[in-house]
């Protein structure tokens, strides 16, 4: 039987996310302030938040075009709401580790802010509310964000700019902590196979026509920055690399019971606005998430970089549940283990012993 009471951060050791997917790894890993053991937001909670929240995030107070200085929207409530619902909760703080990039404009690199870094760089125990504010500040669309922290300044735009798919950097930090010997990420015998099980949920992209060589030869300077063309590119290619990564540095995530990436590739051009927070878009988009649980899964083929459907691998909602019964497995052996050891007297370090490492991002 299925505990309804779960929640993703007691069964994964990292949860990752990048733009709105930061904001959702937050909400999914800050203590509740009512409970501290629970979270602030469950999974489902948060259709609700970007329901009643996102018109106000969005919402153009403004005649505004391409041409105009600054960005299309000045991000106030979004600042309002981070503060409010996170209020002073730092990295340091989560229910479980979690890993959100954003790019720093005046330093011109990425800024990943994660539990496994605080050692090293004490300021990145920064406010969540900071870091999902600077981890959402899409260019053109809400202003870059300057904060300072320990010290340390930050100048920080939307994490998509590093990492569109921040599965590769949770899968690498989580590769790191392995190779430091970290005892939360280390088996507890060393000839233990350690796994990583991956869970990677999309936002959905839009099956677009590309151009030809001779035709894009042709266009200007102008027509590469107004149409987005080049931004596109990068943001496809930043995806699929990710995926390209994946396959070739960690084939042992191939299997369907230990990665599984869900991932509209056909999303309807009328839904794909990153702004787009209306009612009607909100439903269309919950609906196609659910219709999406019953279609194949999709593998990408890092050959061709096209998605293929693996029969054996069956449905999303199939694959989720057969990555869920892995991850059950895994928590009621830690819970026996911990039982164990504090009987013989000995201290249990969470998230220590299993094989696998659980993560799940948000792209």
């Amino acid at each position: 039987a299925w505990d309804k009471s779960a929640t993703l951060a007691k069964y994964f050791d990292v949860i990752a996310g990048t733009s709105t997917g930061g904001l959702m790894t937050a909400m999914l890993t800050t203590p509740h302030p009512d409970d501290p053991t629970r979270p602030l937001s469950t999974a489902t909670e948060l259709i609700d938040f970007y329901k009643t929240y996102g018109p106000s995030i969005f919402n153009e107070t403004r005649g505004w075009n391409n041409a105009f200085p600054g960005p299309k929207y000045d991000g106030k409530f979004l600042h309002y709401i981070a503060r409010d619902l996170l209020r002073n909760t730092r990295v340091s703080q989560t229910l479980t580790n979690v890993v959100i990039p954003t790019f720093d404009v005046k330093k011109l690199h990425p800024v990943i802010f994660s539990n496994f870094q605080l050692k090293e760089v004490p300021s990145f125990d920064a406010k969540l509310s900071d870091v999902c504010i600077g981890t959402s500040a899409a260019p053109t669309y809400l202003p870059p964000y300057y904060f300072q922290n320990d010290g340390t300044e930050f100048n920080l735009i939307d994490g998509g700019v590093a990492a569109t798919n921040p599965a590769m950097a949770a899968v690498t930090e989580v590769i790191k902590q392995q190779k430091e010997k970290n005892p939360e990420m280390t088996p507890k015998n060393s000839n233990e196979n350690t796994k990583i099980l991956l869970l990677s949920i999309g936002c959905g992209t839009v099956k677009t026509v590309g151009y030809d060589a001779e035709v894009a030869e042709q266009f200007s300077a102008a027509v590469w920055a107004t149409s987005g063309l080049a931004t596109g590119a990068y943001d496809y290619a930043s995806k699929d690399m990710t995926e390209f990564y994946i396959s070739t540095v960690f084939p042992g995530l191939q299997s369907s019971d230990y990665y599984l990436r869900i991932q509209d590739y056909n999303l309807d051009p009328s839904m794909d606005a990153l702004d787009n927070a209306t009612a009607v878009n909100m439903e269309n988009l919950v609906k196609v998430g659910q219709k999406l649980l019953e279609e194949p899964v999709l593998k990408m083929n890092v050959a061709t970089f096209v998605p293929e459907e693996d029969v054996e691998w069956g449905t999303n909602a199939k694959a989720l549940e057969r990555l869920a019964e892995v991850l059950y497995r895994e928590k009621k052996l830690r819970s026996m283990r911990k039982k164990s050891m504090e009987k013989m007297g000995r201290p249990f370090i969470q998230n220590v012993v299993g094989k696998s490492k659980q993560v799940i991002t948000n792209a």
